[in-house]
């Protein structure tokens, strides 16, 4: 019986971390516990503990609470450890400037896809930007349908409809809206060899990527590159999926990046 008490609190706990995290703003505590579907008392209980131990802080004059950066802080540090960034970052680079267009790595977390690094090569009034560390939403996304297609049907199918497809006012006028259509995308994905999403996750936006795959098969993430739609037709489509499944090849090539020195991994300019 206690054992299951601390998993339902530290369930709790996380996922108000989670919720302020998502809402990246200062938020009542009734608001929370809403979302949450938690007991006023008991989400009371969490954000005070979070608020003692340094991860959340209560605005002293509208007593709203929003996280602190000690979150930020610390996941900036294990990435860092990680050399993902020093080492990918040069090759981001390199195909944002052959592309001309936004370029963005997302590895897998957990069940989904956050993108961790970019690289901007557009130029002019017409390009897309990159927020920090968003979670992809995988059924509408380049990215996540290039993952999803790499498992099986079920598997894909378990991951969207945990997710759901969203109301009908989110994401772009092309997004999938049912477990047919998304079944469809992902038969063409695999003959394509890559990821695309044409004004699904955002209007106005397209996209096509490419799994970071090791030679064991293993998915490490997936090279996006993200355009506007009035530049992403079929020929400049095909482009860049030359590009990235270059670029996605020299990215495997560097995983993995953990525990190895500087010495120990092929520099980007030396792999050909």
């Amino acid at each position: 019986m206690t054992i299951k008490v601390v998993n339902s609190l530290l369930e709790n706990s996380f996922a108000v971390i989670e919720c302020l995290a998502a809402q990246a703003k200062t938020m009542r505590l009734s608001e929370i516990a809403d979302q949450l579907g938690l007991q006023k008392s008991g989400t009371h209980r969490i954000v005070s503990t979070l608020v003692h131990l340094g991860w959340v802080e209560q605005d002293a004059d509208t007593a709203h609470y929003r996280l602190t950066f000690k979150l930020a802080a610390l996941g900036q540090g294990f990435l860092a450890s990680t050399r993902i960034l020093d080492v990918c970052q040069p090759v981001l680079d390199r195909v944002a400037q052959q592309s001309k267009e936004l370029v963005r790595l997302a590895v897998i977390n957990g069940d989904g896809l956050t993108t961790v690094a970019h690289a901007q090569g557009a130029q002019g009034s017409l390009i897309c930007q990159s927020r920090v560390f968003p979670q992809l939403p995988l059924h509408v996304t380049a990215s996540g349908k290039a993952w999803l297609a790499s498992l099986s049907n079920e598997a894909a199918l378990k991951l969207v409809l945990a997710a759901g497809f969203g109301a009908p006012t989110d994401y772009g006028p092309n997004a999938v809206r049912s477990a047919s259509k998304l079944l469809s995308d992902l038969k063409a994905t695999r003959e394509r060899g890559y990821g695309l999403a044409r004004e699904e996750a955002e209007p106005g936006v397209s996209a096509i990527s490419v799994l970071v795959q090791q030679e064991d098969g293993s998915v490490k993430g997936a090279l996006a590159i993200v355009a506007p739609a009035v530049r992403m037709n079929e020929a400049r489509q095909a482009e860049l999926a030359v590009l990235a499944h270059v670029a996605a090849k020299e990215l495997a090539m560097l995983w993995p990046l953990r525990n190895l020195s500087w010495n120990d991994i092929p520099h980007p300019q030396a792999v050909a």
